[in-house]
Protein backbone atom coordinates (compact mmCIF):
# COMPACT_ATOMS: atom_id res chain seq x y z
CA UNK A 1 0.00 0.00 0.00
CA UNK A 2 1.50 3.16 -1.25
CA UNK A 3 2.11 5.91 1.32
CA UNK A 4 1.89 3.64 4.25
CA UNK A 5 3.56 3.88 7.06
CA UNK A 6 2.92 1.90 10.75
CA UNK A 7 4.10 2.79 14.21
CA UNK A 8 4.36 -0.07 16.42
CA UNK A 9 6.54 1.41 19.42
CA UNK A 10 4.30 5.08 20.52
CA UNK A 11 3.12 5.26 23.83
CA UNK A 12 -0.02 7.52 25.24
CA UNK A 13 -0.96 8.91 28.72
CA UNK A 14 -4.17 10.48 30.04
CA UNK A 15 -4.44 13.49 32.00
CA UNK A 16 -7.60 11.88 33.65
CA UNK A 17 -6.07 10.08 36.82
CA UNK A 18 -9.59 9.57 38.39
CA UNK A 19 -10.48 7.24 35.31
CA UNK A 20 -6.75 6.25 34.55
CA UNK A 21 -5.21 5.89 38.45
CA UNK A 22 -1.07 5.90 37.98
CA UNK A 23 0.37 2.82 39.44
CA UNK A 24 4.12 2.99 37.92
CA UNK A 25 6.01 -0.42 37.77
CA UNK A 26 8.89 -0.29 40.38
CA UNK A 27 6.99 2.72 42.13
CA UNK A 28 8.31 5.64 40.35
CA UNK A 29 6.49 7.15 37.28
CA UNK A 30 9.00 7.95 33.83
CA UNK A 31 10.68 11.43 33.28
CA UNK A 32 8.30 11.34 29.69
CA UNK A 33 5.04 10.50 31.50
CA UNK A 34 5.34 13.48 33.59
CA UNK A 35 7.24 15.75 31.34
CA UNK A 36 5.73 15.26 28.05
CA UNK A 37 2.11 13.11 27.94
CA UNK A 38 0.55 12.67 24.65
CA UNK A 39 -3.71 11.67 24.80
CA UNK A 40 -4.49 9.05 22.10
CA UNK A 41 -6.15 12.28 20.37
CA UNK A 42 -3.03 14.25 20.39
CA UNK A 43 -1.24 11.27 18.90
CA UNK A 44 -3.32 11.13 16.20
CA UNK A 45 -2.62 14.52 15.39
CA UNK A 46 1.07 13.86 15.55
CA UNK A 47 0.43 10.62 13.48
CA UNK A 48 -1.15 13.26 10.96
CA UNK A 49 1.51 15.41 10.88
CA UNK A 50 3.86 12.63 10.53
CA UNK A 51 2.73 10.93 7.46
CA UNK A 52 2.00 7.96 10.41
CA UNK A 53 -1.26 5.85 8.91
CA UNK A 54 -1.45 3.60 12.16
CA UNK A 55 -0.18 2.54 15.45
CA UNK A 56 0.07 -0.23 17.55
CA UNK A 57 -0.24 1.32 20.88
CA UNK A 58 2.29 0.26 23.44
CA UNK A 59 1.10 0.35 27.02
CA UNK A 60 3.03 2.63 29.59
CA UNK A 61 4.03 0.75 32.19
CA UNK A 62 5.96 3.05 34.15
CA UNK A 63 3.03 4.83 34.40
CA UNK A 64 -0.21 2.76 35.09
CA UNK A 65 1.29 -0.77 35.98
CA UNK A 66 -0.64 -3.31 34.37
CA UNK A 67 -3.90 -1.77 33.98
CA UNK A 68 -4.20 -1.35 30.07
CA UNK A 69 -7.68 0.55 30.61
CA UNK A 70 -6.10 3.53 28.04
CA UNK A 71 -5.06 1.69 25.39
CA UNK A 72 -8.22 -0.54 25.53
CA UNK A 73 -10.49 2.58 24.85
CA UNK A 74 -7.95 3.89 22.53
CA UNK A 75 -8.16 1.29 20.45
CA UNK A 76 -12.38 1.06 20.78
CA UNK A 77 -12.34 4.93 20.09
CA UNK A 78 -10.07 4.43 16.92
CA UNK A 79 -10.10 1.35 15.85
CA UNK A 80 -9.20 2.68 12.12
CA UNK A 81 -5.94 3.90 13.61
CA UNK A 82 -4.15 2.09 16.43
CA UNK A 83 -4.20 -1.34 17.92
CA UNK A 84 -3.21 -2.33 21.15
CA UNK A 85 -0.44 -3.67 23.23
CA UNK A 86 -1.10 -4.70 26.74
CA UNK A 87 0.86 -5.91 29.78
CA UNK A 88 0.19 -8.39 32.49
CA UNK A 89 2.05 -9.51 35.65
CA UNK A 90 3.51 -12.57 34.38
CA UNK A 91 4.08 -14.61 38.10
CA UNK A 92 0.51 -14.31 38.70
CA UNK A 93 -1.51 -17.57 39.24
CA UNK A 94 -4.05 -15.81 37.38
CA UNK A 95 -1.75 -14.26 34.04
CA UNK A 96 -3.13 -16.61 31.91
CA UNK A 97 -6.77 -15.23 32.85
CA UNK A 98 -5.69 -11.47 32.57
CA UNK A 99 -4.28 -12.32 29.06
CA UNK A 100 -7.16 -13.76 27.55
CA UNK A 101 -9.44 -10.66 28.99
CA UNK A 102 -7.50 -7.87 27.34
CA UNK A 103 -7.55 -9.71 24.38
CA UNK A 104 -10.98 -10.33 24.56
CA UNK A 105 -11.39 -6.54 25.63
CA UNK A 106 -9.58 -5.94 21.52
CA UNK A 107 -5.91 -5.68 22.05
CA UNK A 108 -3.69 -7.64 19.99
CA UNK A 109 0.29 -8.16 21.51
CA UNK A 110 1.61 -8.99 25.20
CA UNK A 111 4.64 -6.85 26.23
CA UNK A 112 7.17 -8.13 28.65
CA UNK A 113 8.65 -5.04 30.64
CA UNK A 114 11.91 -6.65 32.16
CA UNK A 115 14.29 -3.45 32.11
CA UNK A 116 13.51 0.10 31.46
CA UNK A 117 14.15 4.53 32.48
CA UNK A 118 13.06 3.75 35.79
CA UNK A 119 14.08 0.45 36.19
CA UNK A 120 17.65 -0.25 34.48
CA UNK A 121 18.71 -3.72 35.77
CA UNK A 122 17.79 -6.90 33.64
CA UNK A 123 15.23 -8.72 35.91
CA UNK A 124 15.39 -11.89 36.40
CA UNK A 125 11.93 -13.46 36.02
CA UNK A 126 11.64 -13.48 32.52
CA UNK A 127 12.46 -17.39 32.16
CA UNK A 128 11.08 -18.25 36.01
CA UNK A 129 8.76 -21.60 35.38
CA UNK A 130 5.71 -19.11 37.10
CA UNK A 131 5.37 -17.76 33.53
CA UNK A 132 5.33 -20.91 31.53
CA UNK A 133 1.17 -21.26 32.19
CA UNK A 134 1.12 -17.48 30.43
CA UNK A 135 3.48 -18.63 27.27
CA UNK A 136 1.52 -21.58 27.10
CA UNK A 137 -1.58 -19.06 26.51
CA UNK A 138 0.09 -16.68 24.26
CA UNK A 139 1.00 -19.54 22.17
CA UNK A 140 -2.65 -21.04 22.22
CA UNK A 141 -4.26 -17.64 21.58
CA UNK A 142 -1.95 -16.82 18.60
CA UNK A 143 -0.66 -13.64 19.75
CA UNK A 144 3.08 -12.11 19.42
CA UNK A 145 4.84 -11.08 22.95
CA UNK A 146 6.83 -7.70 22.48
CA UNK A 147 9.51 -8.24 25.24
CA UNK A 148 11.90 -5.58 26.46
CA UNK A 149 15.72 -6.29 27.63
CA UNK A 150 19.20 -6.18 27.64
CA UNK A 151 21.55 -8.29 25.97
CA UNK A 152 22.09 -9.58 29.96
CA UNK A 153 18.41 -11.46 29.62
CA UNK A 154 19.46 -13.24 26.57
CA UNK A 155 20.06 -16.57 28.08
CA UNK A 156 16.33 -16.58 29.64
CA UNK A 157 14.97 -15.55 26.10
CA UNK A 158 16.76 -18.71 25.04
CA UNK A 159 15.01 -21.10 27.65
CA UNK A 160 12.25 -19.51 26.38
CA UNK A 161 12.74 -19.70 23.06
CA UNK A 162 13.85 -23.49 23.61
CA UNK A 163 10.66 -24.15 25.44
CA UNK A 164 7.70 -22.28 23.52
CA UNK A 165 8.80 -22.81 19.63
CA UNK A 166 5.57 -21.53 18.37
CA UNK A 167 5.63 -18.26 20.61
CA UNK A 168 6.26 -14.51 18.77
CA UNK A 169 8.78 -12.58 19.93
CA UNK A 170 9.24 -9.10 19.18
CA UNK A 171 12.32 -7.65 20.80
CA UNK A 172 11.83 -4.04 21.71
CA UNK A 173 14.81 -1.95 20.48
CA UNK A 174 16.53 -5.18 19.09
CA UNK A 175 17.27 -5.70 23.02
CA UNK A 176 19.05 -2.66 23.44
CA UNK A 177 23.00 -3.95 21.77
CA UNK A 178 25.85 -1.57 22.44
CA UNK A 179 26.83 -0.96 18.47
CA UNK A 180 28.71 1.73 18.95
CA UNK A 181 32.06 0.16 18.55
CA UNK A 182 31.33 -0.04 15.03
CA UNK A 183 31.57 -3.25 13.16
CA UNK A 184 31.82 -6.73 13.36
CA UNK A 185 29.56 -5.14 16.30
CA UNK A 186 30.94 -7.68 18.59
CA UNK A 187 27.98 -6.86 20.93
CA UNK A 188 25.59 -7.47 18.81
CA UNK A 189 26.76 -10.87 18.23
CA UNK A 190 23.96 -12.64 20.56
CA UNK A 191 20.90 -10.55 18.51
CA UNK A 192 22.61 -11.99 15.25
CA UNK A 193 22.89 -15.32 16.76
CA UNK A 194 18.85 -15.17 17.54
CA UNK A 195 18.17 -15.35 13.52
CA UNK A 196 18.50 -19.15 13.42
CA UNK A 197 15.08 -18.70 15.04
CA UNK A 198 12.01 -17.96 13.01
CA UNK A 199 9.92 -16.95 15.51
CA UNK A 200 11.43 -13.50 16.53
CA UNK A 201 11.12 -10.54 15.06
CA UNK A 202 13.13 -7.04 15.79
CA UNK A 203 11.42 -3.85 16.35
CA UNK A 204 13.95 -0.99 15.45
CA UNK A 205 13.69 2.27 17.07
CA UNK A 206 14.63 5.55 17.25
CA UNK A 207 16.91 4.63 20.44
CA UNK A 208 18.73 1.93 18.13
CA UNK A 209 19.20 5.21 15.53
CA UNK A 210 20.34 7.19 17.52
CA UNK A 211 22.80 5.56 19.28
CA UNK A 212 24.60 5.01 16.19
CA UNK A 213 24.31 8.58 15.66
CA UNK A 214 25.39 10.16 18.99
CA UNK A 215 28.83 7.55 18.75
CA UNK A 216 30.02 9.10 15.92
CA UNK A 217 29.01 6.11 13.44
CA UNK A 218 27.63 5.11 9.98
CA UNK A 219 23.80 3.76 9.99
CA UNK A 220 24.79 1.75 6.89
CA UNK A 221 26.84 -1.27 8.00
CA UNK A 222 25.19 -1.75 11.38
CA UNK A 223 21.76 -1.90 9.80
CA UNK A 224 22.99 -3.55 6.56
CA UNK A 225 23.79 -6.17 8.31
CA UNK A 226 20.84 -6.83 10.60
CA UNK A 227 18.62 -6.77 7.59
CA UNK A 228 21.22 -9.07 6.24
CA UNK A 229 21.20 -11.48 8.96
CA UNK A 230 17.32 -11.33 9.67
CA UNK A 231 15.47 -10.15 6.56
CA UNK A 232 13.30 -7.01 6.35
CA UNK A 233 10.26 -9.51 6.23
CA UNK A 234 11.42 -9.70 10.37
CA UNK A 235 11.92 -6.51 11.39
CA UNK A 236 9.64 -3.56 11.88
CA UNK A 237 10.04 -0.27 13.00
CA UNK A 238 8.78 2.13 16.03
CA UNK A 239 9.12 5.68 17.21
CA UNK A 240 9.33 5.59 20.93
CA UNK A 241 7.29 8.67 21.17
CA UNK A 242 6.87 10.27 23.32
CA UNK A 243 9.31 8.33 25.09
CA UNK A 244 12.42 9.87 23.08
CA UNK A 245 12.13 13.48 23.18
CA UNK A 246 11.67 14.83 19.36
CA UNK A 247 8.12 15.32 17.83
CA UNK A 248 6.98 12.47 15.97
CA UNK A 249 7.90 14.36 12.56
CA UNK A 250 11.08 14.80 13.68
CA UNK A 251 11.54 11.23 14.56
CA UNK A 252 10.31 9.70 11.53
CA UNK A 253 12.91 11.84 9.30
CA UNK A 254 15.53 10.67 11.36
CA UNK A 255 14.33 6.85 11.02
CA UNK A 256 13.35 7.45 7.32
CA UNK A 257 17.07 9.27 6.77
CA UNK A 258 19.03 6.18 8.94
CA UNK A 259 16.85 3.67 6.59
CA UNK A 260 17.54 5.16 3.03
CA UNK A 261 20.43 3.23 1.95
CA UNK A 262 18.01 0.29 2.12
CA UNK A 263 15.65 -0.86 -0.77
CA UNK A 264 12.47 -0.13 -1.35
CA UNK A 265 11.28 -3.50 -0.87
CA UNK A 266 13.28 -3.38 2.56
CA UNK A 267 11.90 -0.31 3.85
CA UNK A 268 8.56 -1.40 2.93
CA UNK A 269 8.85 -4.21 4.95
CA UNK A 270 10.41 -2.46 7.93
CA UNK A 271 7.69 0.68 8.06
CA UNK A 272 4.69 -1.07 7.41
CA UNK A 273 4.42 -5.01 6.16
CA UNK A 274 5.96 -6.93 8.79
CA UNK A 275 3.71 -4.73 11.49
CA UNK A 276 0.67 -5.51 8.97
CA UNK A 277 2.06 -9.61 9.15
CA UNK A 278 2.02 -8.87 13.02
CA UNK A 279 -0.96 -7.03 13.72
CA UNK A 280 -3.60 -8.53 11.13
CA UNK A 281 -5.96 -5.31 12.45
CA UNK A 282 -3.02 -2.73 11.13
CA UNK A 283 -3.38 -3.75 7.53
CA UNK A 284 -6.93 -2.85 6.63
Amino acid sequence: MAGTMIDIHPHVISPDEARYPRSPLGGILSDWARDRPITPDQMIKAMDEAGVTRSALVHASTCYGYDNSLVVDAVRAHPDRFAGVFSVDMLRDDAPAQIRKWVDLGLSCLRLFTTGSTMPNQAGWLDDPRTFPAWECVQELNIPVCVQMHMAGMSQLHTLLARFPRAVIILDHLASPDARGGAPYAAAQPLFDLAANPNVFLKVTIRNVRMIAEGGGDFQPYFRKIVDVFGASRIAWGSNFPTSDASLSRIVAESKEAMAFLSEEERAWIFHRTAETLYPSLAR
